[in-house]
């Protein structure tokens, strides 16, 4: 049985997506919908896990907007459900959010943000929080990993009693560690779908659920967001901690909570520094945070990324400070606290000990330098792709195509693994000058390919993965082919959604719940909207290349390339090579071969590496996908492929 199905006060290891998964089934959530994005995915895994058990659907899919829109209609008919997606996915899903706070809801609809403050695994570290106070929707943040299984509880309650959305927001930090939580009770009793649609336009029960009369439902929907900030005044999710008077207040939420308490204990100040904790970041609190302002004239706000939380109190002091007095604010605005990346305990250390003027424990004199003396053994290690994955074959090709022309061209990039080609030379050799959102790669092209009026005159290339193709691609290649933009469209197809886990999307036969389904074809797509169309296996170099380098002679039309192969760590392809590789060293020459280390300096597969003492290149045979692409490379042909013979 899934620890998801634990029984009511067990205590178990939940991994944070996990506690806020546990929390919807306690709530008795009927549908998930979502698409993948580290750091959110293992909430729609975890659902998807024991959707047979608990009776529920589980979707991944297309596009964080199809999710919100699938989860609405369950809320329309009555039934709780939760859309999750990453910050970024937020953006895609506002279109049709801005509608759905406007129209209202029914069955509990909770929207999952899981952001991801330092960019780790995104492009850039944008938040959606001001997406809750600009539609008018409350908004939760959790604190520890208890809190994110109740609050998320109790995320489906409010949704229902104001006949709105309800915004929770978790971060890296919180989604990836893990912590004990005890279990609730698992509800028996289900719900039954129906739609009502027969009542008048403001029933928000019975009536359409359309987002007009515009004003007077938004009117509707300010009152009942000042009952959530009476219930938020009332709301155990917030506390305070701390002396009554304390020489410092912090107000935080979220993983800095945490943040707080160690900084606070590191400094030893427990007796002079309070911590205000916020479940409830949007409405505010209004009463609580009055009540607690009081306590001291200095106040220390800690969040990230932007400063949301510290703009929100600083307006609402405004209008109180006849009440509670002036006071000192610290945080982003004045510098105390970094405006870009996450933050730690030692960050918020440091922040409390310049405000109080209290110097934290000094190292010992030779620590630094122990540590630098340390740091110097550590190999250098750069971002690159795995060992036989396509997307470096495939770049490969492109790089050579783009030079063989002679034209400058250029590759307008995506959102995936092979963002990494805007890198270094170990990742895509400097092919991809743009990258943006998701599908916006093609768009761009669509737009370069159009300036030949104003003298541009260079190819112009674009990729994006066989997911990222569903998601956001397909508008903008159906607008390059009407506008007859001339572009040469790569769909860098490895079988999956393989940047957050392998995934299941639209053009695979399987769904979320390991469902039997129809498979939608990508060419099939390219082909329906008159583009011409080629496959190829980005492995063989020469088949590629030639398709390649024919596509950017051929001017005036829209072509596409599908170079398809699995990602070398998807599960059909994990542990199994097609070639066992050597370098017979007796036809290496090394340094002394006219290709200038091809092998290891420019092609840089992790598993080549340069043998220092023989000065050859040598095979790590322990992370050695098999993939062959490396013995195409060599001039030489030092680099031997024998195909695996595999038994029965």
């Amino acid at each position: 049985m899934s620890k998801l199905l634990s029984s009511d006060k067990s205590t178990v290891l939940f991994l944070g997506n996990e506690a806020i998964a546990r929390g919807a089934l306690e709530a008795g959530i009927e549908v998930a919908t979502g698409y993948p994005g580290t750091p959110s995915s293992e909430v729609i895994e975890s659902l998807a896990g024991v959707a047979r058990e608990r009776n529920l659907y589980v979707e991944w899919s297309v596009n964080e907007k199809v999710a919100l829109e699938v989860a609405a209609a369950a809320s329309f008919a009555g039934l709780r459900s939760m859309a999750v997606m990453k910050q970024n996915g937020v953006n895609v899903a506002s279109d049709f959010l801005l509608h759905l706070t406007a129209s209202g809801t029914r069955g509990g609809i909770v929207l999952v943000s899981c952001e991801d403050p330092g960019a780790l695994s995104s492009v850039n570290e944008g938040e959606s929080r001001y997406f809750a106070s600009m539609l008018e929707m409350p908004l939760l943040e959790p604190a520890d990993f208890q809190e994110a299984k109740d609050i998320t509880k109790w995320a489906f309650e409010l949704s229902e009693a104001i006949g709105n959305v309800v915004m929770l927001r978790s971060v890296t930090r919180m989604s990836h560690a893990s912590g004990n939580v005890t279990c609730g009770k698992l509800p028996t009793k289900r719900r039954k779908a129906s739609f009502q649609y027969d009542g008048p336009v403001m029933d928000s029960q019975t009536g359409p659920m359309i987002s007009t009369p515009v004003v007077a439902k938004h009117l509707l929907r300010q009152q009942r967001l000042k009952d959530v900030q009476r219930m938020f005044d009332e709301s155990p999710f917030n506390r305070y901690t701390g002396p009554a008077k304390p020489q410092l207040l912090i107000i935080t939420s979220s993983a800095c909570f945490l943040y707080s308490c160690e900084a606070v204990e590191m400094l030893g100040l427990e007796k002079k520094v309070g911590i205000l904790k916020l479940a409830t970041t949007w409405p505010l609190p209004s009463k609580l945070l009055e009540k607690t302002l009081r306590k001291t004239k200095k106040i220390l706000i800690v969040e990230e990324v932007m400063p949301f939380l510290e703009e929100n109190v600083k307006v609402m002091v405004t209008g109180i400070v006849d009440r509670i007095g002036i006071k000192t604010f610290f945080g982003k605005y004045d510098g105390t606290l970094p405006s870009v990346g996450e933050l730690n305990p030692d960050i918020v250390a440091d922040a409390v000990g310049r405000i109080l003027k209290v110097k934290r424990k000094s190292l010992p004199a030779d620590y630094q330098t122990d540590v630098q003396k340390t740091a110097a053994l550590i190999p250098v290690r750069e971002q690159t792709f795995c060992a036989g994955c396509p997307h470096r074959a495939s770049f490969w090709n492109i790089h050579n195509a783009i030079a063989l022309d002679g034209r400058k061209g250029f590759v307008c990039g995506d959102i995936g693994c092979y963002s990494m080609a805007a890198l270094s030379p170990a990742t895509g050799y400097h092919t991809m000058p743009t990258l943006h959102s998701m599908g916006s790669g093609t768009g761009l092209a669509g737009g370069f390919a159009k300036l030949g009026q104003f003298g541009l005159d260079q190819p112009i290339l674009t990729v994006c993965g066989d997911s990222t193709f569903y998601h956001a691609v397909i508008p903008a290649l159906i607008n390059a082919q009407h506008n007859r933009a001339d572009i040469t469209f790569i769909v860098l197809d490895n079988a999956g959604t393989a940047m957050t886990g392998f995934q299941p999307h639209p053009g695979l036969s399987v769904s979320a719940l390991k469902d039997v389904v129809p498979a939608v074809d990508i060419a099939a797509i390219c082909k329906a909207i008159g583009a011409k169309v080629a496959i190829s296996d980005p492995f063989d170099l020469a088949a590629t290349g030639r398709i390649l380098t024919s596509f950017l002679a051929d001017k005036g039309s829209l072509k596409v390339l599908i170079l398809r192969q699995a990602c070398a760590l998807s599960p059909e392809k994990k542990g199994k090579k097609t070639f066992d590789i050597k370098v017979d060293e007796a036809l290496c020459l090394g340094d002394a071969c006219g290709c200038n280390r091809l092998c290891t300096r420019i092609f840089r597969c992790p598993a080549l590496t340069w043998d220092r003492d023989k000065k050859k290149a040598v095979v790590d045979e322990v992370i050695c996908a098999g993939c062959g692409v490396c013995a195409s490379i060599c001039p030489q042909q030092a680099i031997v492929k024998t195909e695996v013979i595999t038994p029965g």
